[in-house]
């Protein structure tokens, strides 16, 4: 393991912003819709300098987002978390194809929408993975999608097909639906809870930056029900 991966740590501070430390690099992640409204593809704008520790806006309020300015303490922002921190492939839906295995674990749903790019999803393509083509687009369907909800797994070894992330963070943002997107956390950087307790490390997850979800400090979709855009002195990083 790397001495980042070492060092890379997400810390929650309590009905307060997201403490991120171990010199994360961080980058802007849109969603690109072809012309038939489907997600196809991640573009990526390094816009962020690369800063030993920062603070990311939880409550979605910030006039300075992703940056946190202090307004969780102004508005008296209630963050309190409400996700598991067990293991959160305890109880997935399991679709078995003849090469792959596809996990759901629906609850983290972050509605980016890359598992509908082909037509059936994903869960039709696992269970024709026999054809090359399909398995290939099964499994990238499952990588792109931020906040871990489907993994691809493969039949004969039983271990998981996952994208190779360093430790690093996405802010994104969701021209098409007009809203601004959760934190992309890449990698396996472990996330702690505001009593200290540890999260599940996972390799993708998405951390909530409207401050609506249900389930946080994870991103539960709110964002899109809600229609959140996120403020910033930032032009270059706003929709």
């Amino acid at each position: 393991m790397s001495e980042d991966k070492c060092t890379a740590k997400i810390k929650i501070v309590k009905d307060g912003p997201y403490l991120v430390v171990g010199n994360i690099p961080m980058t802007k992640q849109t969603i690109i819709e072809d012309e038939h409204g489907q997600a196809v593809k991640w573009k990526e704008d390094d816009c962020f300098p690369l800063k030993e520790q920062y603070a990311l806006c939880s409550c979605g309020e910030s006039s300075n987002s992703p940056y946190c300015d202090g307004t969780h303490q102004k508005i008296g922002y209630d963050g309190t978390e409400t996700a598991s921190k067990g293991n959160y492939l305890e109880n997935p839906e399991t679709i078995e194809g003849p090469d792959l295995i596809l996990t759901d674990a629906q609850q983290l749903c972050a509605l980016a929408r890359f598992c509908h790019r082909k037509e059936g999803g994903v869960w039709d393509l696992t269970e024709e993975s026999y054809n090359p083509e399909y398995r290939a687009s099964a499994i990238q369907g499952a990588w792109d999608c931020p906040a871990g909800r489907l993994i691809a797994w493969n039949r004969k070894t039983g271990k998981a097909i996952e994208p190779p992330y360093v430790p690093s963070i996405g802010i994104i943002e969701d021209p098409a639906k007009k809203v601004s997107g959760p934190i992309w956390v890449r990698g396996g950087i472990p996330i702690e809870s505001c009593d200290g307790t540890p999260y599940a490390v996972r390799n993708q997850l998405t951390l909530c930056r409207c401050g609506k979800s249900r389930n946080k400090p994870f991103c539960d979709a709110s964002h899109v029900s809600k229609g959140y855009i996120a403020k910033t002195t930032d032009p270059s990083n706003t929709l």
